[in-house]
C-alpha cells in the first residue's frame, strides 16, 4: 500500500515538475508572468527532481541558471541516496 502511494506520488509530482517548466518556458517566451523560481525548486526538492531536470534540458529552460543547472542534480542525488537507504531498511 505504502509502495503504490509511493509510486503514484512520484509520478504525479515529476510530471508536475516537467509541466512547469514548459509553462515557465513559454511564458518566458511570451514575455508574461511567470512561475517564481522558487515555486520551481520547490517541486524539484519535494520529489520531483526528476520531472524538472527533464523539463530543464528537453525545453532548454533554467540550464544557464547555477541554482538550477547545480541545484536539481544535487536534489536528484540526494533523493536518489535516501530512496537507496530506505529501499535497504526494508
Amino acid at each position: 500500500m505504502l509502495f503504490q502511494f509511493l509510486t503514484v506520488y512520484l509520478l504525479l509530482i515529476n510530471a508536475l515538475g516537467l509541466l512547469l517548466m514548459l509553462v515557465d518556458k513559454r511564458r518566458a517566451q511570451k514575455k508574461k508572468w511567470r512561475i517564481r523560481e522558487s515555486t520551481l525548486l520547490l517541486v524539484a526538492a519535494i520529489g520531483g527532481s526528476v520531472g524538472s531536470l527533464l523539463g530543464m534540458y528537453i525545453f532548454r529552460h533554467k540550464t544557464k541558471h547555477p541554482k538550477f543547472f547545480l541545484g536539481v542534480p544535487a536534489l536528484l542525488a540526494v533523493q536518489g541516496a535516501l530512496a537507496w537507504f530506505l529501499w535497504n531498511q526494508l
